[in-house]
């Protein structure tokens, strides 16, 4: 489905990253692996021959980093369609009060300013690609927002305006740009979530995940890693080429509210 195609995607080096990028790769693209851990080393090794990698110590908040790898990209590849911005964090968890401006800072900088540099540095590249698309990973969260989590929420909702925003701006040279907003999804960061949750709100984990995630699903499971890699790869394919400027919830069908 991507064969011949070169993608780049950022926190490639654990979690839905991870996904993304082991998927990309097993539908035929070449992947450059960003990110600022050591991680990204075990992607390339668990990828094996599947396609070409290229590991790239990027930090998306620094400019001069970002060029570096979409430069050490186009290097090695002599292109590059298609851009994942997935590196994100967390941020604080707390009363706005109690946020400090640091945090606040700093949870903008990775989620949307990142973002934000990465598709500036990829973008002249992304026009001269016969097949361009950018796919950012949001949160539902940017629709949904959860409580004492507002330096989140804001750039996840950020994230979605920025994307479709720049889907009019890149258009005329036929790259896609789309959002995937993201409910729960299996792993760690789901799991210190709802633990940190369950510990302000004194209850059990169980009655935290039921109550935030699982009383809220119509189906019987939460998100894999690995729909979301699907769902990136349709988005890059031929098949997704008149898709564009929209934000797509992948969640099970969480009840919003």
């Amino acid at each position: 489905m991507l064969d011949g195609q070169t993608a780049l995607v950022t926190g490639a080096s654990q979690g839905i990253g991870r996904s993304i990028a082991i998927v990309l790769a097993n539908h035929g693209a070449d992947v450059a692996l960003g990110a600022r851990g050591d991680g990204i080393y075990e992607t390339a090794e668990l990828i094996g021959d599947d396609a070409e990698t290229l590991p790239v110590e990027l930090d998306v908040t620094d400019e001069a980093s970002v060029r570096d790898a979409v430069e050490a990209t186009v290097d090695a590849f002599g292109a590059l369609d298609v851009l994942v911005n997935n590196a994100g964090i967390g941020g604080p968890t707390a009363p706005i009060e109690e946020v400090t401006v640091e945090e606040w800072d700093r949870t903008q900088d990775v989620n949307l300013r990142g973002a934000f540099l990465m598709c500036k540095h990829a973008a002249p590249h992304l026009r001269e690609s016969d097949q361009g698309s950018v796919i950012n990973i949001s949160s539902i969260a940017g629709k949904d927002p959860y409580p004492t989590r507002t330096p989140y929420s804001a750039s996840k909702a950020g994230m979605i305006g920025f994307g479709r925003s720049l889907a009019y701006e890149l258009g005329d040279d036929d790259v896609t740009v789309n959002t995937i907003c993201p409910g729960a999804v299996e792993g760690d960061r789901i799991e210190r979530m709802i633990e940190r949750q369950a510990d302000e709100r004194g209850v059990s984990f169980e009655e935290a995940m039921a109550e935030r995630v699982t009383d809220r699903l119509p189906l019987d499971s939460i998100v894999a890693p690995e729909d979301v890699g699907e769902l990136v790869a349709y988005l890059a394919s031929d098949h997704a080429r008149n898709l564009t400027a929209q934000d797509i919830n992948l969640d099970s069908g969480a009840r919003q509210d």
